[in-house]
């Protein structure tokens, strides 16, 4: 027997509903689980990332293996922020410095970790500020913005609980011109 049209049509219909259905059911679980996109809103991270970058937050790889010094991280931010207005979901981005066990300092413009000047070719400018040597805690992490002056970070309000941490941000993807690992 054959189908009206309008039947065929129909039919034809559902079929791409199921893939749309699935299509948007996919890019949920990759944004949930695996990756996002974030925007970089601030020159915290200038000369690294500028404000209007656009990134991929890869969010696997945590689950594996703690953040290494380095990394530029994207994270909730912490209860001292929050108490200070910052909302939850308002994703903060920054350098791992040092990890649980590490003494940190900052004086005369250079950081040290463990005693250890680092070698920062990544900053805006050196430090203004000093910085007494304090121990990070187990499960906690001290960030820094590559703008030193400029960024509210460890530095201001103190260690990044690694439960806040949302993943890794390691490609640019906006502008254009700056697209590329980070």
């Amino acid at each position: 027997m054959n189908e009206l049209p309008i039947v065929r049509w129909w039919n034809a219909q559902k079929e791409n509903l199921q893939i749309i259905a699935i299509a948007l059911l996919i890019a949920i679980v990759m944004r949930a689980f695996i990756a996002e996109p974030r925007y970089i809103p601030s020159d915290s991270m200038v000369p690294t990332l500028e404000i209007g970058d656009r990134l991929v937050v890869e969010k696997v790889s945590y689950h594996f293996h703690p953040p290494q010094p380095g990394d530029i991280i994207v994270f909730e931010p912490p209860k001292q922020l929050q108490r200070q207005g910052y909302s939850r979901d308002q994703a903060f981005i920054k350098r791992v410095i040092a990890q649980p066990g590490q003494t940190i300092t900052v004086k005369n413009g250079k950081v040290y970790v463990d005693d250890r000047q680092l070698q920062e070719e990544y900053i805006a400018e050196p430090p203004e500020y000093f910085l007494e040597a304090v121990t990070v805690p187990e499960g906690q992490f001290f960030v820094m913005g590559d703008n030193r002056n400029d960024s509210n970070d460890s530095h201001i309000w103190g260690f990044l609980p690694q439960e806040n941490i949302i993943g890794h941000a390691g490609f640019r993807f906006w502008p254009l011109n700056r697209i590329g690992t980070i």
